[in-house]
């Protein structure tokens, strides 16, 4: 459930341009490009770099044996390529690689992709054509994208992904959207430096991570309407309380909530509640690790897609071609499993709050915030779906980086499974953003029932504003299914409201 659309057009002449060095690209860059909402520019300095490093490329490979482009790969590396057929191996190469399965990837996935491939190749480590990052760029540009399958990727490399991508480059593989770039010829010298890379884990990982982040945001603002909705108290937000325990996202939540409702850094208890139920009192101690998890992940996936970390990677400067394991994605798997597990907890804490909306101990209305009628239901159903979606985020948060496997006849003993990782934290997008809608429309409801309206100005205000102006003020037993999705759309709204609290 993303706002923005799945396949772009083609990108306008009026539009932002995010240039690519190899140096700079961020989250909110890669979700932008695409999205089809900028377009990339290469710079003349990595397109020199990326140059440099393509001569030396070759000439390390003419004088000396270098894996993948003198010679085969995985348990082929020993098998020397004959110089008579170098260029052949190439396409060989890619055409024997591009076998992955499963259903077409969305085109905005694999617009991440491209972008971000396009980006680490100016690093300048691969060795490859400057003109391929001019073929990605132009593709991004028209809306042009490859057809990529889903699977086939372990967490160390997306081979095959991009190994279908290179054979639509050079012209044996389809392509959807706009204009295609005219086809490259691509050989041994091109073949194995174009896919090795996590480009496409990558551009997932960025897309999940700057929509969940965004939700993750807007859940703090649903919460506040909830606090008011149940004349939640304001101690477990307090300054003091946070500086005698200061973990830095605790405590910038805690500031963040007393900003949104118009909470004094020291509030005074209300006399008819001693405490909350954890839903408002844990708020701060469960937010703030999922924040801490999304910057965590943020800095890991700025690092990868700005890094040169092709196997072998060459250097120019010293005329080497270096074998490593740089591709191994350790970092990224652990952070995104990390990131899903804190992002569980924050939503399990909404439907504990969507509980406590139900009590009219806590509201002062009827049960399930139903109408007059006799036993009226209300949002009863609420608990029931957000349940559901909070079942499946549960088994998306399962830890990725538990997997293994051992591969090519033995040589590659071990993988990271960032790949997976990725595709569950973009799964857990819909889920997420449903839960916290059913809490939406609950809070929503409480508060028209109970006549309150925040302070004007306050950010909170806004919030009610705009939900009022989307939601049904009917409360008569009805479906409520229309009613959650509009909450869930409206939440991209929120994340505005509380990042001016910054």
């Amino acid at each position: 459930m993303v706002n923005t659309p799945d396949t772009p057009k083609g990108v306008g002449h009026g539009s932002a341009l995010i240039a690519l060095d190899g140096t700079g690209l961020g989250v909110a860059d890669v979700a932008r490009l695409a999205s089809g909402i900028a377009r990339p520019t290469p710079r003349s300095e990595a397109m020199r770099r990326m140059e440099e490093s393509w001569n030396a490329a070759r000439q390390i490979a003419a004088t000396g044996r270098v894996y993948g482009r003198s010679t085969g790969v995985g348990a082929q590396r020993t098998e020397d390529v004959p110089t008579g057929a170098d260029a052949a191996h190439g396409l060989r190469l890619l055409r024997s690689h591009a076998g992955a399965i499963g259903e077409e990837l969305p085109a905005r996935q694999v617009r991440a992709m491209l972008a971000v491939r396009a980006n680490q190749l100016l690093a300048g480590g691969a060795g490859l054509r400057p003109t391929v990052v001019t073929a990605l760029c132009e593709a991004l540009e028209s809306g042009a994208y490859p057809v990529v399958n889903e699977f086939g990727s372990v967490g160390t490399g997306d081979i095959a992904a991009l190994a279908q991508a290179g054979l639509a480059l050079a012209g044996e593989h389809p392509w959807r959207g706009g204009t295609p770039p005219e086809s490259l010829p691509l050989d041994n010298n091109d073949a194995l430096a174009f896919i090795s890379s996590n480009a496409l884990t990558l551009g997932q990982s960025a897309l999940a991570l700057h929509e969940l982040r965004g939700l993750l945001e807007a859940t703090q603002v649903v919460a506040a309407l909830s606090l008011l909705a149940t004349d939640g108290s304001h101690e477990a937000y307090a300054a003091p309380v946070h500086a005698a325990r200061p973990h830095r996202g605790c405590a910038d939540v805690a500031r963040r909530m007393r900003e949104l409702i118009g909470a004094a850094d020291r509030p005074t208890p209300p006399l008819d509640r001693l405490q909350d139920p954890y839903g408002f009192r844990c708020l701060p101690q469960i937010h703030g690790p999922a924040h801490d998890a999304a910057d965590a992940l943020e800095e890991v996936v700025a690092v990868e897609i700005n890094a040169a970390a092709e196997n072998p990677l060459i250097f120019p400067e010293d005329m080497a071609a270096y074998h490593h394991g740089g591709f191994y994605q350790a970092q990224l798997g652990l952070a995104l499993d990390h990131f899903r597990l804190s992002l569980t907890q924050v939503a399990r804490l909404s439907t504990s709050r969507l509980a406590t909306l139900n009590e009219p101990a806590y509201t002062r209305l009827r049960p399930f915030l139903s109408d007059q009628e006799p036993a009226s239901s209300g949002v009863m159903i609420l608990e029931y779906a957000a349940g559901a979606a909070l079942g499946d985020l549960r088994a998306f948060s399962a830890p990725a980086s538990l997997g293994h496997a051992v591969l090519s006849r033995g040589v590659e003993e071990q993988a990271s499974f960032a790949c997976l990782a990725a595709r569950q934290t973009l799964r857990a997008c819909g889920a997420y953003r449903l839960v916290v809608g059913c809490e939406l429309v609950a809070a929503v409801r409480a508060l028209r029932q109970r006549g309150l309206r925040p302070e004007r100005g306050l950010p909170v205000a806004h919030a009610l504003e705009l939900a009022v102006s989307v939601l049904d003020e009917d409360h008569a037993d009805r479906p409520l299914t229309d009613d959650v999705t509009a909450a869930a759309a409206l939440l991209d709204r929120f994340t505005d409201i509380w990042r001016k609290t910054a």
